[in-house]
């Protein structure tokens, strides 16, 4: 991407656009963008483009990405797989990617009433450059001019999410959430002192989902390390490669709601204050399956000829156990999210023909999170102390330095996460 953010904001405090924090000078650039619940209506198509006037108003250069209405990607995806069990990725790509062209024409059109001019631009027109792994395609780059030249003459650049273009000419998507990933990677490109505003149906990032716990507090701001890990351990608020791209090119990222002017959560570089805090939020993913191939042979290359054929597929895999070898043989287990399971099972089964593999859907991770991990000792055994008290046996644990995962029966969900959330001291 060209001309990337090189300096992080160290104390973004304020909720409005004007006043948003960046270094003591207002931005002239601001990126704004609005997932399907945002446009999921005519009215509330009106009231978003009311929101982009506003800041228009107050001085701003505004640049939009918007997402499909609600329900619109989930609609398009089910008519394709009426037609085929494994419908052709290019052309479901061609297919899910009108969503979005249908959402930023229509809020062009609200702008447009209100006098203020816009135009709806598609991945291809902004030239937003794509690998051509489809249903998942990675940014290669953007060409930020014409958007700066778009806002510089007063007109509002209204961008698809989700989509680019590979170098074929291909209409590539870039997964579930990619709109997130599209409107960092475009603050990215504009440069310096950009700042992202990512309108969801939450309010913020919280210690935990407020539906499960009803005490759960909304965080005022976590670092990008953070906010990476509750991304990757189930957390929907942000897509884990948006946060990706803004820690890289330190895009501070303000994710609030649409529906009122409350302040959201900014996700920024970690100081001091961030990390006095030893967790952060739980987090929990009942998106994962268990996959356990039985006395595999203990000899060099029997684990790597299975996970090289998973990572030739994309799958990716997430905890890994082996357990010791007594008889020269062992078993191997790992997970995998469900969506990718039934291709992971397909692999293991040629790869390890002879052997038993053995499938559980009914689990769940769940994890804590937090830069105070790294100073403060005892943290994972409290954590396993909680769970034990309550009856919870652990099944599968995973580690890094900010975080802690344990994969538990599906069963004990909502018990494990309040247990951690309170015993943490995490709520309200």
């Amino acid at each position: 991407m060209s001309n990337p953010v090189s300096n992080a904001v160290s104390n973004p405090v304020s909720s409005s656009p004007s006043n948003a924090p960046h270094e003591g000078r207002k931005p002239r650039l601001l990126v704004q963008k609005y997932g399907g619940t945002s446009v999921g209506t005519i009215e509330r198509i009106r009231a978003v483009a009311q929101r982009v006037a506003s800041a228009r108003a107050a001085g701003f250069d505004v640049v939009v990405v918007a997402s499909a209405m609600s329900g619109e990607t989930n609609r398009l995806i089910a008519l394709g797989q009426q037609l085929s069990k494994r419908p052709d990725p290019r052309e479901m790509d061609a297919l899910v990617a009108t969503g979005e062209q249908v959402s930023v024409a229509l809020l062009a059109i609200a702008l447009h009433d209100l006098g203020v001019p816009a135009r709806s631009l598609t991945g291809f027109q902004v030239k937003l450059r794509t690998d051509s792994a489809f249903m998942k395609a990675r940014i290669r780059g953007i060409d930020a001019e014409q958007l700066i030249e778009t806002a510089r003459q007063g007109v509002v650049p209204i961008v698809a999410g989700f989509q680019g273009v590979d170098d074929e000419g291909n209409t590539t998507t870039l997964g579930r959430g990619g709109s997130d990933t599209t409107a960092v990677a475009i603050a990215a490109a504009l440069g310096q002192g950009v700042a992202c505003e990512i309108y969801t149906d939450v309010d913020g990032v919280y210690t935990a989902d407020p539906n499960v716990c009803p005490n759960a507090r909304k965080v005022r701001r976590i670092s990008y390390e953070e906010m990476l890990e509750l991304a990757s351990l189930g957390a929907k608020v942000l897509q884990i490669r948006s946060v990706e791209l803004a820690m890289k090119y330190a895009v501070p990222v303000h994710v609030r709601t649409s529906f009122s002017d409350a302040e959201g959560t900014w996700v920024v570089n970690e100081d001091e204050s961030l990390e006095s805090v030893v967790v952060a939020g739980v987090t929990s993913d009942k998106n994962e399956a268990k996959v356990t191939i039985r006395r595999v042979e203990d000899k060099p290359g029997r684990a790597a000829g299975l996970f090289e054929a998973l990572a030739d597929a994309r799958i990716s895999v997430d905890m890994i156990i082996q357990n010791p070898s007594a008889d020269g043989s062992t078993d191997m287990t790992f997970t995998v999210s469900k969506n990718e399971l039934d291709r992971a099972r397909e692999i293991a089964s040629k790869v390890f023909a002879s052997h038993e593999i053995f499938v559980r859907e009914d689990v769940v991770k769940v994890s804590i999170v937090g830069l105070g991990m790294r100073s403060h000792a005892g943290v994972a055994a409290k954590m396993f102390r909680l769970l034990a008290d309550e009856g919870i046996n652990i099944e599968a644990i995973t580690t890094s330095e900010i975080k802690v995962s344990c994969l538990v029966a599906a069963k004990y969900h909502e018990l494990a996460v309040r247990a951690l959330h309170d015993g943490f001291g995490l709520g309200a």
